[in-house]
């Protein structure tokens, strides 16, 4: 049952990484590869139907961690107080930007919120785990930079891949001036994890690149998907050994019959959260393009 749960653990959490990456990442460049109103706003529908369901895997995953692992919940929140403060303003900010920039004369402020409610979680969320595997504050900013570069890239392709027109252009270009700043990190940060997946990931990120090149955005989508999947299956492998400095698993879990319960509670949930949250997907899965985005 602990390894159960550790693995559930690690699933919510990368499928929060992939989701809400993109979502992070076009909300960093929606101003910068829009024109003008029309066009921002059609950046901005590409995750105006699933940006706040993919923050549910944030909360199943700190939930799930509250449950069974009470220690290491306690642990990680408290001892990365500061850090989860910042990812909770910034996803709050970010939130009002999104639902209140239609609804404003000027809605300056609210790009400012949703440009800076991206940032922080992205970059904050790589100094927590870098700092979790190696408690060094290098180790905590290298994991920042390379978190927060990935989110701009996974926005960059998710945005050529869902619209039409000129942003899908600048999309593209946007994402291929990522790329020179997420490999050199990327190498940097995933090779010293010196892991199997780490190396897969890193080939994954320089393959989407040269598929954006090819404007086979399809293709770079499902690569930058899969690299930050094999990034945290690395991360993950490495925690489960001891996911708190001098706690183990084992000491951080909840009791046999909490676990039981939980688990059969997760065997009745799980499904219709993953179903729901595809056919969410299926549903708005069409490329946005400016003629079909309501008007403010």
């Amino acid at each position: 049952m602990i390894d159960l749960w550790f693995v559930i653990i690690a699933f919510l959490w990368t499928g929060y990484f992939v989701l809400e990456g993109f979502d992070f990442g076009v909300g960093l460049l929606a101003p910068f590869v829009s024109a003008d109103g029309e066009e921002q706003r059609q950046s901005l529908q590409t995750i105006g139907p699933v940006w706040d369901g993919n923050e549910v895997w944030l909360i199943t995953a700190v939930g799930a961690m509250f449950a069974a692992f009470p220690a290491w919940y306690a642990g990680m929140f408290s001892g990365f107080y500061l850090p989860v403060v910042l990812v909770l303003v910034g996803l709050i900010v970010r939130g009002v930007g999104l639902e209140w920039r239609g609804k404003v004369a000027d809605p300056a402020w609210c790009d400012l919120g949703i440009v800076v409610g991206s940032a922080l979680p992205a970059f904050v969320w790589g100094t927590v785990f870098a700092d979790l595997l190696y408690g060094s504050a290098g180790a905590a900013l290298l994991g920042g930079a390379f978190s927060l570069s990935v989110c701009l890239l996974h926005g960059a392709v998710f945005l050529a891949l869902r619209t039409e027109g000129p942003v899908r252009r600048r999309a593209r270009t946007a994402a291929l001036a990522a790329s020179v700043v997420v490999i050199p990190v990327a190498v940097v940060a995933l090779s010293s994890m010196g892991s199997a997946p780490a190396l897969v990931a890193l080939g994954l990120l320089a393959a989407a690149t040269v598929l954006v090149f090819m404007r086979r955005e399809g293709w770079a989508f499902t690569a930058m998907a899969a690299a930050i999947v094999l990034v945290s299956v690395a991360v993950f492998s490495q925690l489960r050994g001891a996911p708190l400095p001098g706690l183990t698993l084992a000491e951080a879990a909840s009791g046999p019959y909490t676990l039981t319960m939980l688990t059969w509670i997760g065997l009745i949930a799980l499904p219709f959260v993953l179903g729901y949250q595809g056919w969410t997907y299926w549903v708005f899965r069409k490329r946005v393009q400016v003629a079909t985005v309501p008007p403010r």
